[in-house]
């Protein structure tokens, strides 16, 4: 791996760090990879927290893990740290939920009371986990959670993409049913 060092008098920008119009271009272009939009459940120390987000991804089937990037700014990080969660998986006509969650409420959602953590009512698909690790991730912190639980629907996934809530339709059989 090449670690590139900055030459000598050489800007920041030019090594890559960002100005605010390159973060802005950055952002943009990162918005330009269809994600899907998933809300992070937990009990923190008062109370009931969730954080809606779009950086989760699958990262190992033994032992089962996913990993969660929440952001520092989210009120509800730091009592993240440490605490059984859930990542919930928003079917496409969830997008109030997800709105809820990030920072425009509205109705109150439908608790769930998992196993591990609590959960959302009628998601397409959850993960309970309990936490395995965790990293910096800059802006971020990444979430390693192992699932002890987790269950799915049928339906239309909610995306976003282009800053824009989309559709990804349910337009075939999951592999489990190929087998």
């Amino acid at each position: 791996m090449m670690i590139a060092r900055p030459r000598p008098g050489e800007a920041p920008e030019a090594m890559g760090r960002t100005s605010a119009p390159r973060s802005h271009h950055f952002r943009g272009s990162l918005g330009r990879f269809a994600t899907g939009v998933a809300i992070v459940t937990f009990d923190g120390a008062t109370k009931r927290h969730g954080i809606t987000v779009n950086s989760f991804m699958s990262v190992s089937m033994e032992p089962p893990l996913v990993l969660v990037g929440i952001a520092r700014t989210a009120k509800a990080h730091d009592e993240l740290a440490g605490r059984p969660f859930t990542v919930n998986i928003l079917g496409a006509e969830q997008r109030q939920l997800a709105m809820h969650f990030a920072g425009r409420p509205g109705p109150e959602p439908r608790w769930v009371e998992g196993g591990t953590a609590p959960r959302l009512s009628s998601v397409l698909a959850y993960f309970e986990c309990t936490p395995w690790a965790e990293y910096d991730g800059g802006d971020h912190t990444l979430y390693l959670g192992e699932v002890v639980d987790f269950n799915y629907r049928n339906g239309d996934a909610l995306a976003f993409a282009n800053s824009a809530f989309t559709t990804i339709p349910e337009s075939q059989l999951g592999m489990e049913d190929l087998l």
